[in-house]
This record gives structure tokens, C-alpha cells and sequence, in this order.
């Protein structure tokens, strides 16, 4: 009787050992597993767990509870150390460039002076869509290079205050000036689209030089091919700097965070090789070419200038005025280009 006693002992001891073991296995297993909730969390252990930390918002837009996830600190390094790159070398690169053209060409001059008589070349509508997208332009590129290079230029030159103020006023002037720089290259578009598509005046405009290099002047439509260009540029650049910062204005309308981070990327690399290209056509349009600016300053230029720039649109001009006015008219003697 007692070793059967003994015998049951061994066997209600075997089997407590074993609940004993069973229990031990998932408190094991769940010291393991993260808490959510708790005080401190291992951020490595967090994303390997999972792509993104994300909370929890009482508003309907649930893209917005996004905390934090992987490609936002790929886009920080862009934003903070490869955007800054690119736009230096672009624009500093394009001002050592046309410094040196300047220095070895000049001013591109009218070989045969100037006649006394002149053209129209863009009429009142089209300077002031010009010069309001020009403007709206100026002003938003100062004030966009702010937020890449305002910090660590700007910032100790006068003080987180000063500099506090001139940010929150850049950021208004670029967010409102975006609607009329927008309609401006909209209408860009309609109006000129006509005489930018290009052909083949435009290859031997190329090969040519365009005019730049030596004294030869090349025969041109009323856009040549570095004036189509710009047009192009000036077109598809707006446009995609327009969508993009819209989408940034307006965020979480269209897409979640990933989708922002790629617009805001679109947005400035688009908009520093923008202002790259327009430090190029506005030398060209100022110091570089003599005559040039008058084409969007009174809106007329010299006949001798049109010969030399633009033949073939003189003489579509010339043949459309007809027998009657086959003349320009003599300039003015109070004219705004002198």
C-alpha cells in the first residue's frame, strides 16, 4: 500500500512539472513581443516590427495619423544635403558660365546699327502676361530658396527674428503668388504655342550658333530655337511646379505622406533648374543682346535688329502689311526704348 501511495506521489508530481513548464512558455514568448503602450520603445526593434508608426486621429482623414515611416528620413537627407547641392552647382554653375561668356563675347551687338525704324514685335496683352509671371516668378523663387538655403545663409546674417518674420512673409507671398504666376503661364501657353513648335530652321539655327558665337546671324521665325526653349521650359517647368506646390498646399487632398515627399521633391529640383535656366534668359535678354529687351519693354524693335535675329518673321511681317504699308513705321522721337 505504501509504494502505491509513493507511486501516485511521483505521478501528481510528474504532471505539475509539466503545468509548471506549459506555463512558463507563453510568459516567455510575450516578453518578446512589443508594447505599445509601454513607457520606452527599441525604435529599431519598432520598424522592423513594422513600415511605419502611425496613431490613431479623430479626424476623417486618416492619412494623417502617419507619425513617422522609413522614406521620410531619405527624404529629410534629400532635403537638407542633396537639394542644396544640385541647386548651388545649377545656378552658381549657370552665373560662372555666362560671367565667362561675357567676359570672352560681349554684348552681342546690331552688326549694322540701328535704322531708326521699327517693328512691333509683342503687343500690350502680351508684355503684361509677361512681365506678371516674370514678376510672380521673381518673387517666388526668392522667396522658395529661402526654405533650401535661408538657414544656413541667411540666418546668422540677421537673427531668428528678423529672419522668423521675413519667413513667415516669403511663405504668404509664395503661397498667393502661385495663382497668378499659374494663369500666367497658362496663357503663355495659349498664346505662343502657335509659333514654338519646332522645325527645321530651328536645327540650322543650332548649327549655326544661333548668333552667340562669331558674327553670324542665323534666319529665324519669331521665335528661334533658344526661344522656343525657354517657352518650353518655361511651360512644362510651371506646370509641374504649379501641380507639385499645389499639392503641397493643399496636402493629404490627393495622396498620403509618400506622395507628398515625392511632390515636394518634383517641386524643388523642377524649380531650381527653373531658376537656372531664367538667370540664363534674362542675361540674354539684358546685357547680352543689344536691342532685346525693347522687344518686351516698348514692345517695338529696331528693323536691323529684327534682320538680324528674326529675317524670316520680318518678312512675313513686311508681306502681311501688304503695297500700301510696306514700310515700318519711323520710331518715335519720345520713345520709351531710347
Amino acid at each position: 500500500m505504501s509504494s502505491f501511495a509513493r507511486f501516485i506521489r511521483h505521478v501528481i508530481g510528474a504532471w505539475a512539472l509539466l503545468l509548471l513548464i506549459a506555463a512558463g512558455v507563453p510568459a516567455s514568448s510575450s516578453a518578446q513581443q512589443i508594447n505599445p503602450t509601454a513607457s520606452s520603445v527599441n525604435e529599431r526593434q519598432l520598424l522592423q516590427e513594422m513600415d511605419r508608426i502611425q496613431g490613431r486621429v479623430s479626424i476623417p482623414d486618416q492619412r494623417s495619423s502617419v507619425l513617422m515611416q522609413p522614406a521620410g528620413r531619405e527624404w529629410r537627407e534629400f532635403r537638407n544635403v542633396a537639394l542644396r547641392w544640385i541647386g548651388g552647382v545649377a545656378m552658381l554653375g549657370m552665373l560662372a558660365v555666362l560671367v565667362i561668356f561675357y567676359l570672352t563675347r560681349g554684348m552681342v551687338r546690331l552688326e549694322s546699327g540701328r535704322s531708326g525704324r521699327t517693328i512691333v514685335r509683342f503687343n500690350a496683352f502680351e508684355r503684361f502676361v509677361h512681365w506678371m509671371t516674370a514678376t510672380c516668378f521673381v518673387i517666388l523663387a526668392i522667396s522658395g530658396l529661402n526654405i533650401t538655403f535661408g538657414r544656413p545663409l541667411l540666418l546668422p546674417l540677421i537673427g531668428f527674428d528678423a529672419f522668423s518674420e521675413w519667413s513667415q512673409w516669403a511663405k504668404f507671398a509664395h503661397n498667393y503668388l502661385s495663382f497668378p504666376f499659374t494663369i500666367g503661364v497658362v496663357l503663355i501657353f495659349l498664346m505662343w504655342i502657335g509659333g514654338n513648335i519646332p522645325n527645321k530652321v530651328d536645327l540650322e539655327w543650332i548649327k549655326r550658333g544661333g548668333g552667340l558665337i562669331g558674327h553670324d546671324h542665323p534666319p529665324a521665325r519669331r521665335f528661334n530655337a533658344g526661344q522656343k526653349g525657354i517657352y518650353w521650359i518655361v511651360v512644362i517647368g510651371g506646370g509641374l511646379v504649379a501641380a507639385t506646390g499645389y499639392q503641397l498646399m493643399f496636402p493629404f487632398y490627393l495622396t498620403g505622406i509618400e506622395g507628398m515627399q515625392i511632390a515636394q521633391i518634383v517641386h524643388s529640383v523642377v524649380a531650381v533648374l527653373f531658376i537656372a535656366a531664367m538667370i540664363a534668359h534674362i542675361y540674354i535678354g539684358t546685357i547680352g543682346m543689344e536691342g532685346a529687351f525693347e522687344a518686351m519693354g516698348s514692345g517695338e524693335v529696331d528693323v536691323n535688329w529684327a534682320r538680324e535675329h528674326h529675317s524670316l518673321w520680318l518678312d512675313q511681317e513686311l508681306a502681311r502689311s501688304g503695297p500700301n504699308d510696306s514700310q515700318p513705321r519711323p520710331r518715335p522721337a519720345t520713345s520709351a526704348a531710347e
